[in-house]
């Protein structure tokens, strides 16, 4: 695992221990960063369900004014944490070692993300109770875009009850990136 382009170019990451954690490979890292390329720039990034950071500091590499890392794991944190001192991103971004939904809460008034990622553990619904949350909240933008990392059959067939549209859905092999928009 490693930072594919950008400042921190071909970096090596660490991985979380153990198998708590899916990390995303470089390839479908690499498409979902071709997907967004003009994007990221300037943009402040969130990162839910970070596990690793990689996709955090992704951005960061590319160009993300900021972003913020939340993992409730203790695993997780400490592995994000470590990547972020390895690849310099200390003064551009914020870890918080919790639920997403408390943090989320915690951070209200303080951010507003440009872009928003998740990759909860797959078939729990987790993704709706983050989107629910999000859809009342002021973290988002009016044009903020949120990527949902997901399994192949989960259904998004809510959004519309929370205000959201999908913008686009990108189909792997094994997964899938689902592009919301409010």
């Amino acid at each position: 695992m490693r930072i594919i382009a950008g400042s921190a170019r071909s970096l090596p990451l660490k991985a979380v221990p153990g198998t708590e954690t899916r990390p995303t490979t470089d390839r479908i890292k690499e498409t979902l960063f071709n997907i967004l390329q003009n994007d990221v720039p300037g943009s402040y990034f969130l990162d839910l369900f970070a596990g690793s950071g990689q996709i955090g500091l992704e951005a960061l590499s590319r160009g993300a004014q900021y972003a913020v890392f939340v993992d409730s794991g203790k695993k997780p944190a400490a592995c994000i944490a470590d990547n972020i001192r390895f690849t310099g991103f200390d003064k551009t971004s914020r870890l918080y070692a919790s639920d997403v939904l408390s943090a989320l809460r915690a951070m209200e008034g303080t951010y507003q993300f440009d872009i928003i990622f998740m990759d909860p553990p797959y078939q729990q619904n987790l993704e709706k109770e983050v989107l629910r949350y999000l859809s009342e909240s002021s973290l988002l933008k009016k044009d903020t875009l949120i990527i949902v990392e997901a399994a192949l059959q989960t259904d998004f067939d809510y959004l519309s009850e929370f205000g959201y549209t999908l913008a686009r859905l990108k189909t792997y092999k094994t997964n899938e990136h689902a592009f919301i928009r409010k």
